[in-house]
């Protein structure tokens, strides 16, 4: 898009370029997303960036109307597969925050400098920045729906000193977080996050169809780590979480939440967590998990026009592909099928200090099954995973990926499949003998859960 194309979807207030990029206002000091309620600015007046973080690191501040720090995530960067992209997914993942920039270059395989030069003039920020930014947003969640000491919270949302939390909150909000704070609405503030939970909002964009996402949540939920509660229309979907510094426990209702007509809405969501320090990772992992950050205009609008598809587009418009909450744990229960991936569970997983209801365990690392279990595909599958040897983390190279799956043995190509669709958010995979249409590129992730969601099959 060049800015003349921006500024009119500023002008039209847009919602379906929220999160796509920002603009500010140098007479205000403020930036926005592009839906923002308030008067449109002069043209000469506005600036455009393609991140929250540029914007904050030229100055501006965050609109305490629109606030644009709370929109979802670009879906390009779930569906770019090259290194800028691997990098998004990492740091929201919060790779910065527990390896710092080295660690992110590791993982990426390239060295620091090259890692910021590549951000920096793509995205108008490096990756510290970009950190700095989303510990912001955590910060400001934790601020207003929790009581939890200011002090706790700087150091829950990754902050390494008071100072450093403090000076951000007053650059990204033009407040204190005391002002921040009181800004909440009271009514979802909990007082103990430990036993409450902390209440979320995970926002999307466009419409979004969580019938058929609970509809196969619930039919491959494993007991133990995951259940689904209530009926079709307002179920919650419950399970377990492996985190970098403790577990924890998602809970997601199906019926979604809409600001205002063309605005897109959200999911409502609440997260008990032992350790607030992986609010961020638990966050993202389920944004990935119900595919919340994608694109439905551009998916519609592709499948739309292909005459098969069309009157399952129009049908469901806004139909997600889900991800994975655990893609270690996906490309086991790929492999192995729900009630195998039970018994694993029941036998091996870790159980929690404080099981809730049906939920008592959390799903088996890999190193674990690859001693338990030693032989046969399942063995070589959670030696790899637990060497390195296959890696299916949010930075991870989805062709290596799927290179090293096929070389296990007797791993078969659909599987790999499946685990490059969901572990990896893939939105562009074909299964193995299937005869799928060019023209539904790159969306035929999207394409084959319109035909299974209606029931059809695929070509």
């Amino acid at each position: 898009m060049d800015e003349d194309t921006r500024y009119e979807a500023v002008r039209s207030r847009d919602a379906r370029f929220d999160g796509v990029f920002f603009f500010a206002v140098e007479t205000t000091g403020i930036y926005c997303r592009p839906s923002c309620p308030a008067v449109t600015p002069k043209r000469r007046n506005v600036r455009f960036f393609a991140t929250a973080a540029a914007a904050q690191g030229s100055g501006f501040r965050a609109c305490r109307r629109c606030r644009p720090d709370a929109v979802p995530g670009s879906a390009e960067w779930n569906a770019r597969a090259d290194v800028v992209g691997r990098a998004m997914r990492l740091i929201g993942d919060g790779v910065v925050d527990r390896e710092g920039v080295p660690g992110l270059a590791a993982r990426l395989g390239y060295s620091a400098r090259q890692v910021q030069r590549l951000l920096t003039a793509e995205l108008g920020a490096g990756p510290v920045a970009l950190a700095r930014a989303q510990r912001a947003h955590t910060a400001r969640v934790l601020l207003q729906t929790t009581g939890l000491p200011v002090t706790e919270i700087a150091f829950a949302s990754g902050f390494a000193s008071v100072r450093q939390f403090n000076d951000t909150v007053r650059a990204v909000y033009a407040t204190t977080p005391s002002g921040l704070r009181a800004a909440a609405p009271g009514n979802r503030r909990t007082t103990d996050p430990a036993t409450a939970g902390l209440p979320l909002r995970l926002a999307h964009r466009g419409p979004y169809q969580a019938g058929p996402v609970f509809d196969l949540l619930q039919r491959e939920a494993v007991a133990g780590i995951e259940e689904v509660l209530g009926v079709p229309g307002r179920r919650t979907y419950r399970r377990t979480l492996r985190l970098p510094y403790g577990t924890g426990i998602a809970a997601v209702d199906e019926r979604p939440g809409r600001a205002r007509p063309g605005t897109g809405g959200w999911l409502e969501a609440r997260l008990h967590l032992t350790d607030l320090r992986d609010l961020t990772t638990a966050v993202q992992r389920l944004r990935r998990l119900f595919d919340l950050d994608a694109d439905p205009y551009a998916v519609d609008e592709r499948l739309g026009a292909d005459p098969r598809l069309a009157p399952l587009v129009a049908a469901r418009p806004g139909l997600r592909s889900p991800g994975a909450a655990d893609p270690e744990e996906l490309a086991v229960r790929a492999l192995v099928g729900p009630a195998e991936a039970g018994r694993l569970v029941r036998r091996y997983g870790k159980v929690l200090d404080a099981p809730c209801g049906g939920l008592t365990h959390v799903f088996p690392e890999p190193a674990v099954l690859a001693e338990a279990e030693p032989g046969g595909t399942l063995g070589a599958l959670a030696a790899a995973l637990a060497d390195g040897v296959v890696r299916l983390d949010a930075g991870a190279d989805r062709d290596d990926a799927q290179r090293a799956l096929l070389a296990l043995p007797g791993l078969r190509p659909r599987t790999a499949a499946v685990v490059r669709t969901r572990a990896l958010g893939d939105p562009d995979v074909a299964p193995p003998g299937t005869d799928v249409p060019d023209t539904w590129r790159p969306w035929r992730s999207y394409a084959l859960r319109h035909l299974c969601a209606a029931g059809q099959p695929e070509p």
